[in-house]
């Protein structure tokens, strides 16, 4: 009798990025057949990927690490928050192993030491486009490594590296597997998406009959033609983004950007060391809007940060209203261990954060309303995530998973998840959509 295959308990914390780490440890642990399971008590040990990002982050990687600890004992650390492992084992030193971000050959040679596996691989235990953690439809797709920007409250340089580009060919066959494994919608995610390729000079590489560069444009353009929505997350405003908005109004790629603007104070993005042309900025999403009308804008922004006065924060919201960005979410500025950023003069208290995100929120759903009222009365395409007895929850072109709004349909006993059907939208609330499908 053989001896049954090690199971292994796996914890992934943070962002998408961190997610595709995790997706590509557990298909090597496949590859090498262990088992996975989804408790810790019983499993031969348990991997946690941390976030190391802010301190509210690592307090809950830490207390990730804590529980597996407690019902296990037997824990491997991975991730973001293990480029610094001091904190770690300082709390728990009886860790097995500690490993940085992107570790992932490190993280496979501690499982093999601490429970080593039962048997040779199989290969057919993986399929071919790996061991995925998001449902069927859906995927990331991490086009590069590390980010060459140097933002002062960023560490993700120091965590990860600077930019390190995939071959084009190798991110597009990657994407062709997904596809014909049943993805519908590849969202590509780096830490700077309209980077990709500098750190190469734009290098060609080999797909299909031919090559495409590893560039922006071409891999959008590219991605366009597998016959999946595709979604681009973490885009950098740079000039060349102009470039890939015809490739939205033609329907090769989803009309929508995730664009981390942060702030819109000449003076904060400064001391951010982010862009800090706003009033350029806005002309580019009207011309962006002229060439594609259904173009939908999601962001992130940042409130409280170091020197940030009352004045600057006005200037936000009156950025906000006029950019009408239809997707927009907002932190309250947290010190990260390590940042630049921590030097600079002028904290703003928890009382005036606090009081700054609230306002912030109540300008942008009030915008968001608006623009979702505009929706009203058309037949849209909408993505099934789940369905349920009488509603089912889904997605349009302009929401992502789990960061966006929804679309709720009254559910029919022809749906099902990953179906694409088309709705018409009978009314709007602040976030979301209702609707019935025709």
């Amino acid at each position: 009798m053989n001896a049954p295959a090690p199971k292994i308990s796996f914890v992934s914390l943070g962002c998408p990025k961190a997610l595709v780490d995790s997706e590509r440890i557990i298909t090597q642990l496949r590859a090498q057949g262990y088992q996975l399971t989804r408790e810790h008590d019983g499993a031969d040990l348990v991997i946690v990927n941390t976030c190391g990002f802010l301190d509210s982050a690592k307090a809950e990687s830490l207390e990730a690490i804590g529980e597996a600890m407690a019902e296990n004992g037997r824990v491997i650390v991975t991730g973001c928050m293990g480029a610094e492992p001091g904190p770690i084992m300082d709390q728990f030193p009886d860790v097995l192993a500690i490993t940085g971000p992107q570790a992932y050959e490190s993280v496979i040679s501690a499982v093999n030491e601490a429970s080593p596996p039962a048997h040779e691989p199989f290969l057919d235990l993986v399929p071919p486009q790996g061991v995925k953690l998001t449902p069927r439809h859906y995927a990331y797709l991490k086009i590069s490594e590390g980010c060459n920007n140097r933002c002062s409250f960023c560490i993700i340089p120091k965590l990860r590296g600077d930019l390190v580009s995939r071959p084009a060919g190798e991110v597009l066959r990657e994407a062709e597997k997904l596809v014909k494994a049943g993805v519908k919608e590849l969202l590509v995610i780096s830490q700077d998406t309209s980077a990709y390729g500098v750190d190469v000079k734009y290098a060609p590489s080999r797909w299909r009959e031919g090559e495409v560069r590893t560039r922006f444009l071409d891999l959008a353009r590219e991605l366009g033609t597998l016959g999946a929505w595709v979604r681009l997350h973490y885009v950098y405003p740079y000039p060349h983004v102009d470039a890939v908005i015809p490739l939205m109004a033609e329907g090769r790629i989803l009309p929508y950007l995730d664009i981390p603007f942060q702030h819109a104070s000449p003076k904060v993005l400064k001391a951010m060391k982010r862009p800090g042309n706003q009033a350029k900025t806005l002309d580019r999403i009207r011309a962006w809007r002229e060439i594609c009308p259904d173009l939908a804008i999601r962001s992130t922004f940042i409130v409280g940060f170091p020197g940030e006065t009352e004045e600057d924060f006005e200037f936000l919201l009156d950025w906000l209203e006029e950019a009408e960005l239809e997707r927009v979410g907002c932190f309250k500025y947290e010190a990260v261990a390590g940042a630049p950023a921590n030097a600079i003069d002028g904290a703003v208290t928890e009382e005036v954060k606090e009081e700054r995100w609230r306002r912030f929120m109540a300008a942008q759903q009030e915008i968001s309303a608006r623009l979702l009222q505009r929706r009203v009365g058309r037949t849209i395409d909408v993505m099934i995530d789940e369905v349920g007895p009488s509603v089912a929850t889904g997605r349009s072109v302009w929401d992502a998973p789990e960061i966006d709004g929804a679309v709720y349909v009254a559910a029919d006993p022809g749906l099902a998840p990953g179906e694409i059907v088309k709705v018409r939208v009978e009314r709007a609330d602040e976030y979301d959509l209702h609707g019935v499908r025709l």
